[in-house]
């Protein structure tokens, strides 16, 4: 059976999952990215690094972003939001910083956490520079909808 997910189908699943993709256009060019991310019943907050997709969102603030669960070819679900990128400052980005952290630190596995990749020198303290990024930002939804498969 094929169908449409309702609302409450829909925000189970973007809270249920922590990686989705996320679509902007230069206005010729579709570019679709993963990205880790949190959700709250209102917004979907993620951060980045500089480059091609912060570039092209601050352009063109209309996204579309994707999540899926899929158990097998026979069993799936995907939601899409259309909305627009906000870049976030001070402390509305500071929040949605400990918003998207305590979601995706606990999903984290030992291997994942390399105790090196956080020595900053002399004494070895622990350090965050290469987990934080510096831009958090957020998608103002618009719309959503939702489909899945179950056999």
């Amino acid at each position: 059976m094929v169908g449409e997910l309702n609302e409450q189908q829909i925000n189970n699943l973007l809270t249920s999952q922590a990686i989705g993709r996320i679509a902007c256009c230069d206005g010729q060019h579709p570019y679709i990215v993963p990205v880790i991310y949190s959700y709250d019943g209102h917004y979907i907050y993620g951060q980045s690094k500089e480059g091609q997709k912060i570039e092209l969102m601050r352009a063109n603030p209309n996204v579309c972003f994707q999540v899926d669960l899929s158990c097998d070819l026979d069993n799936w679900q995907s939601a899409i939001v259309f909305g627009q990128f906000e870049e976030l400052q001070n402390e509305t980005a500071s929040t949605a910083r400990e918003l998207l952290f305590s979601k995706v630190v606990p999903l984290m596995t030992p291997s994942a956490i390399h105790q090196h990749e956080h020595w900053e020198g002399k004494g070895h303290e622990l350090s965050d520079k290469d987990r934080i990024k510096p831009i958090m930002f957020r998608i103002k939804i618009n719309e959503k909808s939702g489909r899945f498969e179950k056999r």
